[in-house]
Order: C-alpha cells, then structure tokens, then sequence
C-alpha cells in the first residue's frame, strides 16, 4: 500500500575515525518537500550531499535534520578531543593586549579567552576535510531515514485504513445519488401532474407543451456524466491507495476533481433529497481530502 504519512522522527548514530556521529532527522505536513538541515559550521560543506540523500528517500513534506559530531569516547580519553592553536592564539591575544593599552583598559585577559578566539580552539571532532567525514554522516543519515520511514509507514497504515472506510462512504453515497437521480424525472412528472390537478387546468394543457417541458427537466437535471466521472475517480482512488508510488498529491488532485462533479451535481439538482445526498457527498469528501494532507 502506499498510503504513508508524512509525519515521522529517526535518530541513528555512526562511530569512526575517532568520534561519533548522531544524526536526527523529523518529518511534518507539507504541500511540497522542503528540508532544512542544520550542521557544525565545520561541517557545512556536506549539506548539499545530506539534502541530496534525504529527498531521494521523502517526496513531500517538511523535514528537518540535526547533525551533531562528537569526539569518541577512545579520542577523548586520549586528548580530550581539543585541538588549540598556540601560534595563532598568541598572535591574536598580543592585538587584544596592545589594543588594551591604547584604550587604557585592565589587561583582564585569562585561559577561558582562548574559547572565544575565532580558528583557535578546534575539537578533534572536526577534521580539517569535512569529506573525510561523508561516510559516517551518510551511516548515520541512512539509518536515521530508515527509522523515520518505519515511523511513517506505521502511521500510513492507520491513514489508510480511515481513508478507504470514507471512500466506501463515498461510494455508497455515490450510489444512492445514482439511484435517486434516475427517479428524479419521474418523480417531477408526478409532482407536476399533481399540480395540474389541483389547479383544474389539465383539459386545457396542449400534451406537446406538456412532453416538451418534461423533457427540458430532464435535460437540465441530467447528471449522469458527472456521475459517471465521479466512479472513474473512485475507482482511481482506490488504484492510488494501493499502488506503490506515493499517493498524497495525486489524491489531492483527485478530490478537487470530486469537488467539482459533485458541486455541478447540486447545481443541477432539482431534488430536496438529491440534494441532501449531494451535502453528505461534500461532507464525507471534506473530511477525507483533511486526511489525505497528512499522506506523503
């Protein structure tokens, strides 16, 4: 079935190379696929490749990604996992120093500064080839889309099972309005005869007059094209929530289609029960197409 949700979380995780990649990548409604992923600066050159490897595996939605690297537990037993630049931390605490004295400001500076010198402080975490790290993003990545689609899929069975229950609602109403539409003629034969009656002008009634005005109502109210465009979308319905390609758009298109036949339908009506019949069929539809917003 391809009925999936597009709402889902997975987390997955990748060691090597002395640290530790955590990936965490969430989904949420959307019309069309957008994605935000959010990195260590040092590692900004690999979002194009993330992106890339997160909408090959998701067509609609809004997804959000969080990459975190950490130094190893191995890596941090051995050095802490810190890289400082003495050099360029003594050459840029000398400009503050002079720069201090110039001003006539207290020479306050300690070892916590050394944090907030831009290109200083490095975290072995962060190779200077972020490339280097592609493969474990990747891993991690890939197992936290592998989640993510397991999360979804089970959610997509629910949705699934709601919409094809208001489909069959759809299709009896469907029914029943086929049903009633071709009784709708025959019954306003009835009701104008009945009319005549009451009025004592039957004698005087030219038969030709008669026909001819029965049969413009039946060609005003004739709704069987619509009816029958509506089981063609019906029936496409079902081929799209069981088929293997995503659902979610095609759906949508399908219900605006539904939309318009069966508002053509109420237009044409000349029928207190077809209509009813008519405001049901839009009320089981709206609540079907809120659903299908949450299908990828």
């Amino acid at each position: 079935m391809s009925i999936i949700s597009m709402t889902g979380f997975g987390r997955g995780e990748a060691r090597g190379r002395g640290v530790k990649i955590t990936v965490e990548i969430s989904s949420v409604n959307r019309k069309q696929f957008d994605c935000h992923v959010t990195l260590p600066r040092e590692l900004a050159a690999l979002e194009a490749n993330l992106h890339a490897l997160i909408q090959a595996g998701i067509h609609r939605g809004q997804v959000k990604g969080l990459v975190q690297v950490a130094a190893s537990d191995g890596a941090a037993n051995q050095d802490g996992g810190i890289h400082v630049d003495a050099t360029r931390a003594a050459a840029q605490l000398a400009a503050l120093r002079r720069a201090a004295r110039r001003l006539s400001l207290p020479d306050d500076l300690t070892a916590s500064m050394l944090l907030q010198l831009p290109e200083v402080v490095r975290f072995a975490a962060h190779p200077d080839d972020p490339m280097a790290l592609w493969s474990l993003v990747k891993t991690a990545a890939s197992q936290a889309l592998g989640n993510l689609h397991t999360m979804r899929r089970r959610e997509g069975r629910a949705l699934g099972r709601d919409l094809a229950r208001r489909f069959r609602a759809l299709r009896r109403l469907h029914t029943r309005l086929a049903r009633r539409a071709a009784k709708v003629p025959a019954a306003y034969r009835a009701n104008l005869a009945r009319r005549i009656a009451r009025a004592g002008v039957g004698e005087e009634l030219d038969p030709a007059v008669l026909a001819r005005e029965l049969a413009l109502f039946a060609d005003r109210s004739d709704v069987s094209e619509e009816l029958t465009r509506l089981s063609s979308h019906l029936n496409q319905a079902g081929r799209l929530s069981n088929g293997t390609e995503p659902a979610g758009r095609p759906l949508d298109f399908l219900c605006q289609e539904f939309l318009r036949e069966i508002n053509t339908v109420g237009s044409k009506s000349n029928d207190a029960q077809l209509t009813r019949l008519v405001v049901d069929f839009k009320a089981q539809l709206e609540a079907a197409r809120e659903q299908i917003q949450n299908v990828e």
